[in-house]
């Protein structure tokens, strides 16, 4: 049984079906990939960023090729754009050695520096001191990525059960014993816990995992406006990184459209709930690099939050996916923390949890 239908959980759920085991995928929601999955950046990371030997570099680098074979495969709309970050000032251009020294570690080898006077005939709207150009940087439509896995899922005999709640699990010698919300009991041999900002919650309601398995959730609210107008840019942009994201940038959708964000501000419940107060701040930001953004050309758009582990100020710096060898339980896999790259990281991951279960393999841990 996989707990939650985000874009990790129809990954996990498709490999392991796929893989021929009877699979039940519960979703508490009335539809799939509601929460984080459908309030993203919708970008496929090349895997720059993400610390040397961590769970985000190794299932963002590998993820990443499995993402763009399947969206050719399945016809899922994309486009590799390709992506520039940028230094705004000569200060960020010392953080762009150390993207691109993080990268190779990565084995991300495909950036290339570019100058001020490339960077004016790549990108004539922004103003740069210096840049990494990502080539293998891409945008997908995450809507259309979910109902091609569900749709996989569906087909290799896997049940769907939307609205359906998970509320308890007791551990029995062959499995967990499940009660959903509707009374129904299931006992099932592996149940992965791919629950997103829930996932702590969840594994609370697990009979017998030690609370110090069960990470602090931390809520990163970021905005996103939307640019009216004609799009002056030809690729994603990235300023240096800031504390909690990955900066206000520039990405564009599969419409053509450029949005601005997210932005990071600390809350302590789930509440999407848009705040337009940002606005000065966030054209604050966005002129650092693009100078000629008026603030009126920002309407808000969306809301979307990180589903972070930790405390905003001591925050793990990657996703913990904890199966049996971390807990010493058989047959349970929580996965914590999974924010970005988790979309790019999507089908690796599950194809690591479908070995765990078929016992071909171990789980990568820090």
């Amino acid at each position: 049984m996989v707990v939650g239908a985000g874009v990790i959980g129809l990954a996990i759920a498709r490999a392991l079906q796929r893989a021929g085991r009877e699979t039940v995928l519960i979703e508490k929601e009335s539809s799939f990939g509601t929460q984080t999955s459908s309030r993203s950046s919708e970008v496929i990371h090349a895997g720059i960023y993400y610390p040397a030997g961590s769970s985000k570099a190794r299932y963002c680098v590998s993820g990443k090729e499995k993402l763009y074979a399947y969206c050719r495969q399945r016809g899922v709309p994309h486009r590799q754009i390709g992506k520039l970050i940028v230094a705004a000032s000569p200060a960020d251009v010392s953080i762009l050695a150390n993207y691109e020294r993080r990268a190779v570690d990565n084995g991300v080898e495909d950036l290339v520096w570019v100058d001020r006077q490339q960077i004016a005939t790549m990108e004539p709207a922004i103003k740069s001191e210096a840049g990494l150009h990502s080539p293998s940087t891409g945008i997908i439509d995450s809507h259309a990525y979910m109902l091609a896995l569900l749709h996989d899922f569906e087909d290799a005999g896997g049940i769907f059960l939307r609205q359906t709640a998970f509320v308890a699990a007791k551990v029995r010698r062959d499995g967990h014993q499940v009660q959903l919300g509707d009374g129904t009991e299931v006992l099932v041999e592996w149940l992965i816990n791919a629950a997103g900002h829930a996932a702590p919650a969840v594994a609370t309601l697990i009979e017998g995992l030690p609370a110090d398995h069960i990470p602090r959730p931390a809520y990163a609210i970021g905005h996103y406006y939307a640019l009216r107008g004609k799009v002056p840019f030809n690729r994603l942009i990235y300023p240096v990184a800031e504390a909690g994201g990955l900066g206000v940038h520039v990405t564009i959708d599969m419409a053509g459209c450029a949005r601005f964000g997210p932005d990071v501000r600390w809350i302590d419940d789930l509440d999407y709930a848009f705040d337009d107060n940002r606005r000065s701040d966030f054209a604050a930001a966005i002129q650092r690099y693009y100078p000629d953004l008026a603030i009126d050309d920002l309407e808000p758009a969306y809301t979307g939050i990180r589903p972070k582990i930790g405390s905003p100020d001591n925050l793990s710096p990657d996703f913990q996916i904890d199966g049996p060898d971390a807990h010493g339980r058989h047959g349970l896999v929580n996965l914590f923390g999974i924010e970005s790259p988790g979309l790019t990281a999507s089908l690796d991951i599950a194809d690591a949890i479908s070995d765990l279960a078929s016992g071909s393999a171990q789980l990568h841990r820090l």
